[in-house]
């Protein structure tokens, strides 16, 4: 198989300017000429061998990095956005959005939040809501898609908080447990903590400060909420400025985030990255084994293991998704080439529909997609009740996978059968951009395929595709 060359013009560019030198400057720490430098920073040229030396020799930089970034999430996103009616048939080939992901990320970045803009003026137009006719409306993200974009760039993991978690944890060691600790140590910042028989999971009451957990719900979700807690208060200020350095648009967005990263302070705290990884590591990332250990959900774990992306100690990378009933994807994130549909639900092909039928098991999937990429993936019921007679069950299900290069270090792929096509089910992102010409599960024509209407002939679909 021949050598891929590497272009990663872009990466380059970021690195010279992260550690402020010029061009000429960059070039000789480097040992390439100018115009050499000039040509691969515009992917003229692919990185030489003696760069990535160099690179890693020289300002210690993981070189594995080079062949990752946002390019595959762009190029996933622009082609979802592209799929969008509004743009007929003029939608541009895979390999010039690929090209445009690599040389000018900024470019496809602003052309994503001008579709996005776009999409919610038609929204309100379509509703007739109260946005409507208002001067003051503003064409920005919702809240909610500002914070979930800013995870999904980030590759879901955030180093400097990340590290602050690991931090508390190993100075939480001469406590029984995590829980006792977290516990402890709001009580050495005057909070007091009470288990009530109350509904909602956590509040609490800044005048009197007290912290009122649920004691209906399970001891991991306890654990989590006073790590949250501990966050909120002893973790302002690094919040703060993880949140300056993201300059949210809104104050709503900033809110949001903030919450999102103290649960991710949360989470890291009862499952610090490196102790975390090696245990994965050893016991072939059984969610079960792991659950166990660190005293957390099988939801709670999955998830910890789709952020083990730390550079130079990184995990496998994991997809990771939560589906509810309907099919809408509730949590995502992917560090593999698979990325998941921005609007609308998960393929109806993938295993983690079925779940919801077999609660309590874990169902494995050998899957392809259009791209060839076969990946191995694990699903399972995650749903959660409400604590008493009477209270609402709240059904989720959850899919965790990676690709098959990777399922030697799975418990979960022992005596599966990688060497048969026909083991791979053919999945897909959304209908809109499958290329799958043959798929039963087809809920509208893929915009990149015409069609063929025979009033004569119904097959599967009332449609063939060309």
């Amino acid at each position: 198989m021949a050598t891929q060359k590497l272009y990663a013009g872009a990466k380059l560019r970021d690195i010279r300017t992260r550690l402020g030198l010029t061009q000429k400057d960059f070039a000789a720490k480097l040992g390439v000429s100018l115009p050499y430098l000039n040509q691969m920073e515009n992917n003229n040229r692919p990185v030489s061998t003696t760069v990535v030396l160099a690179l890693a020799q020289e300002f210690g930089f993981d070189v594995t990095e080079l062949g990752q970034g946002d390019a595959e999430r762009l190029v996933s996103d622009m082609r979802e956005a592209l799929a969008d009616p509004v743009f007929g048939e003029a939608a541009p080939q895979l390999a010039d959005l690929r090209l445009t992901a690599s040389n000018a990320p900024a470019f496809a970045r602003a052309f994503l939040a001008l579709h996005r803009a776009y999409k919610q003026t038609h929204e309100r137009l379509a509703s007739l809501d109260e946005a409507l006719g208002r001067e003051d409306a503003q064409l920005r993200p919702s809240p909610w898609e500002e914070v979930r974009d800013f995870f999904h760039y980030c590759d879901n993991y955030i180093d400097a908080v990340d590290r602050a978690a690991e931090h508390y944890a190993q100075l939480s060691s001469t406590e029984p447990d995590i829980r006792n600790a977290a516990i402890s140590r709001l009580s050495r910042e005057g909070v007091t903590v009470r288990f009530t028989q109350t509904t909602p999971m956590r509040r609490f009451d800044v005048d009197r400060q007290e912290l009122t957990l649920s004691a209906l719900a399970p001891v991991e979700t306890q654990t989590f909420q006073l790590l949250v807690q501990v966050a909120l208060l002893g973790q302002n200020q690094l919040l703060d400025a993880t949140l300056d350095l993201a300059r949210f648009q809104s104050d709503e967005a900033r809110a949001i985030a903030k919450l999102g990263l103290a649960n991710y302070f949360a989470g890291a705290a009862m499952m610090p990255y490196k102790d975390f990884l090696e245990s994965a590591q050893e016991t072939r990332h059984d969610l079960e084994l792991l659950s166990a250990r660190f005293g957390a959900s099988v939801e709670q774990i999955a998830h910890r293991l789709s952020t083990l992306q730390r550079p130079g100690a990184k995990g496998v990378p994991f997809f990771f998704v939560r589906v509810d009933q309907a099919g809408t994807i509730t949590k995502r994130h992917s560090a593999t080439r698979l990325q998941f549909a921005r609007f609308g639900g998960a393929c109806p092909l993938w295993n983690v529909h079925r779940a919801f039928e077999t609660p309590g098991q874990f169902l494995r999937q050998l899957a392809e997609t259009p791209d060839g990429v076969r990946y191995i993936s694990l699903a399972c019921d995650v749903s959660k009740t409400g604590g008493h007679f009477g209270a609402p069950t709240r059904r989720y299900a959850i899919a965790l996978g990676c690709d098959v290069r990777h399922a030697a270090a799975l418990v979960y792929a022992d005596d599966m059968d990688f060497t048969r096509a026909a083991a791979f089910e053919p999945i897909g992102i959304s209908c809109r951009i499958c290329e799958r010409t043959k798929c039963h599960q087809r809920s509208v024509p893929p915009l990149e395929k015409r069609l063929s209407i025979d009033p004569a002939l119904r097959g599967v679909l009332p449609y063939r595709l060309e």
